[in-house]
């Protein structure tokens, strides 16, 4: 076989492997989505741009697409110093495109997290508010597989101590968690971050991370805490190929 052969062989089999996420945005606002892989090969797609109301955009991800987020950031202007702070939450580093090596986001955050075809030949995927929230996110597919989300606005209502940042009207945009907001003055050894000497199931029940309950009812089908897996880790046979949907304020 030749060289030409067989590289044109190579490309229609990662081409036939690739999968297709569409990101769309349903809030009456702009959203800057945003992108980051945290091993293996980088999806074809920007790392952040810039979506205006009822817009979205489909790009392809490997099959075997590991720990990949997306998440949404609000109240971004890159025109000076663009960084993690050019948001007023989830901002990264590199401004409107992340660093594709340091660029995970700054919570709070909500997150959509995929590792595609995985152990046992499945997809995974879940929505978190592990790193906090800032916008109602969902993900759906087109092969029946369950749908994760937490369609709730969380701003208005969250505990004193999680509320924030606010918009220049006073209004609330984020929800940070209890790790986040650094409640018990220790993250390295922590309940409510599942660190140090809490840094298993046994040791960081649901039950000792603060104000747990406020995002778990609201968002039961969302992480809530590290050790969330029963209820908000989802998947999803390979072999089915999905194409996953990620929609800000479904």
């Amino acid at each position: 076989m030749s060289t030409l052969t067989l590289a044109a062989l190579l490309t229609l089999v990662t081409s036939t492997l690739a999968r297709t996420v569409t990101v769309s945005n349903h809030c009456p606002f702009i959203v800057w989505p945003a992108m980051f892989t945290g091993t293996g090969t980088l999806p074809s797609y920007s790392t952040g741009w810039e979506a205006a109301p009822d817009t979205s955009v489909t790009f392809s991800v490997p099959d075997n697409w590991q720990a990949g987020r997306i998440w949404g950031r609000r109240d971004c202007d890159f025109s000076t110093n663009p960084g993690p702070n050019s948001c007023l939450d989830g901002g990264c580093n590199g401004g409107l495109e992340c660093d594709s090596n340091t660029g995970s986001g700054v919570p709070p955050a909500t997150l959509a997290e995929f590792s595609l075809n995985q152990n046992s030949g499945l997809d995974y995927y879940d929505v978190s508010l592990v790193d906090g929230y800032n916008l109602p996110i969902s993900i759906t597919n087109n092969v029946g597989c369950p749908v994760t989300n937490c369609p709730v606005d969380l701003g208005p209502n969250c505990p004193a101590p999680l509320i924030g940042p606010f918009d220049s009207t006073g209004f609330p945009v984020g929800c940070k968690s209890a790790c986040e907001a650094n409640l018990d003055g220790d993250p390295s050894n922590s309940p409510n971050c599942c660190t140090g000497q809490y840094d298993t199931l046994q040791t960081c029940p649901s039950s000792g991370v603060t104000y747990y309950s406020y995002f778990k009812s609201n968002c039961p089908n969302a992480y809530c805490y590290a050790f969330d897996d029963s209820t908000a880790l989802f998947t999803c046979p390979a072999s089915n190929n999905a194409e996953y949907t990620v929609t800000f304020c479904p």
